[in-house]
């Protein structure tokens, strides 16, 4: 049983690292795994992650990567320096086999494959080309995180039962797109609560603006972490 407090993953979407680091004072021993992701990532992002995991938090790298696989092998290798336990890819098949080369025998830096963004809809993808039904493209990509030997999925909630169904507990689903009940979707499309998320087979939520951008985001983490404990 994974402690509520390490399935919440805060999101410092802050746009300078010294605001990230006031979030995390703030947050104290309720922040235990933070996500870091483009925002942060070219202006001191990559050395806030060390200094994270140095602390002993556990750190998500959201960055996403996407190339040809030997590219991708070499990024990820690169990456195992870090010291994070999340890494996101885009879930094509060269992409994640250059991903878990990469990763190597790293105990810790788990693979995650990036499905569809929850900002995305059936008619995001119309407009794209992409005739699927959405949650057949998610699964498909599921699909292909699993036969290339990746650890989980970014995926909606909406879409996290259908993926425990298949796959089991040989998947980990990490959501974003979390937001608790009265809270702004921002530029989110598919949202759920905590919750929800939670009864429906998620893992990890990814959570940031209700959190960090509260007037006491220790105590909104807390909140979080009750709800979660309370669904799981």
């Amino acid at each position: 049983m994974i402690d509520p407090k390490d399935r919440l993953i805060i999101a410092l979407d802050k746009p300078a690292v010294e605001d990230a680091d006031k979030i995390i004072a703030r947050l104290g021993d309720d922040g235990r795994f933070y996500k870091i992701g483009y925002q942060l990532m070219p202006i001191g992002g990559i050395d806030l992650a060390k200094r994270l995991s140095a602390a002993g938090k556990k750190v998500f790298l959201d960055f996403k990567f996407h190339d040809i696989g030997a590219t991708v092998e070499r990024g990820v290798a690169s990456v195992r320096k870090l010291g994070g336990d999340f890494l996101t890819v885009h879930a094509e098949p060269d992409v994640l086999k250059g991903a878990v080369a990469g990763r190597g025998d790293d105990k810790r830096l788990k693979i995650l494959a990036v499905t569809v963004l929850t900002s995305l809809t059936q008619e995001s993808l119309k407009r794209s080309g992409v005739d699927m039904k959405l949650e057949d493209l998610v699964l498909k990509r599921a699909e292909f995180a699993a036969e290339a030997g990746a650890d989980g999925v970014v995926a909606s909630a909406r879409e996290a039962r259908a993926i425990k169904r298949r796959f089991g507990d040989s998947l980990l689903v990490v959501t974003p797109g979390v937001r608790p009940k009265g809270a702004d979707a921002n530029d989110q499309a598919r949202v759920v609560t905590p919750a929800d998320a939670i009864g429906a087979g998620a893992d990890y939520l990814v959570i940031g603006r209700p959190i960090v951008d509260a007037a006491d985001p220790a105590r909104a983490a807390r909140a979080i972490e009750m709800e979660i404990a309370g669904a799981a």
